[in-house]
C-alpha cells in the first residue's frame, strides 16, 4: 500500500492545501493529513480539534484521506504509521530553500523521502497567515477557502 503524509498547521485550511491533498489522493492509496502542533506555543486561531473537524469536512470526498494531529517530529509520525514519504506543495522559489533543508534533515534522520509538488498557480500566493490577515481587516477571502471554513473564520473573527 502506497502511503504519504501531507503536513501543515492548517490554521485555517485553504483551497491551496486542498489542491495538494486532492492531488496526493489521486496518486496514493492512503494520504495522512498531519496537523502539527506544539503545546508550548499558542494554539492559533483554531484549536487542533477544530482544525481536525474542518479537515474532515472538506476532505470527505476523498475516501483515502485520514486526518490526525501530531506533536514532535514529523518523521516519527511517519515511522509509527509506516509512511515512507512526505508530500509538500511549493508555492515559489522562496519555499524551496527551507523545504529542501527540511527534506534533507528528514531523510538523514529516518530515510523518509520528501516529494515536492508545484502548487496550482491559482493558489501560489496563498498561506493561512495571509488568509487570516486579510479576513481580519474585512477582505474577501471567499474564493480562497472552502465555504465551511469561511463560515467558521468569519464567526471566529467576529468574536474578537
Amino acid at each position: 500500500m502506497r502511503r504519504v503524509v501531507c503536513p501543515g498547521s492548517f490554521d485555517p485550511v485553504t483551497n491551496g492545501h486542498l489542491d495538494i491533498i486532492g492531488r496526493a489522493s489521486s496518486l496514493y492509496d492512503e494520504v495522512y493529513v498531519a496537523i502539527g502542533f506544539n503545546r508550548a506555543k499558542p494554539s492559533g486561531l483554531f484549536t487542533i480539534d477544530e482544525r481536525i473537524e474542518m479537515l474532515h469536512e472538506v476532505t470527505e470526498q476523498y475516501k483515502n484521506v485520514k486526518v490526525e494531529a501530531f506533536e514532535g517530529l514529523l518523521v516519527n509520525f511517519c515511522k509509527e504509521r509506516g509512511i515512507p514519504a512526505i508530500i509538500k506543495g511549493l508555492r515559489a522559489v522562496t519555499d524551496f530553500d527551507y523545504e529542501l533543508q527540511m527534506a534533507q534533515m528528514n531523510y538523514g534522520l529516518t530515510e523518509v523521502e520528501t516529494l515536492f509538488v508545484a502548487t496550482n498557480p491559482l493558489y501560489s500566493f496563498l498561506s493561512s497567515s495571509l488568509i487570516k490577515e486579510v479576513a481580519t481587516y474585512g477582505g474577501d477571502v471567499s474564493g480562497l477557502v472552502p465555504e465551511t471554513v469561511l463560515r467558521r473564520l468569519t464567526e471566529r473573527l467576529a468574536q474578537g
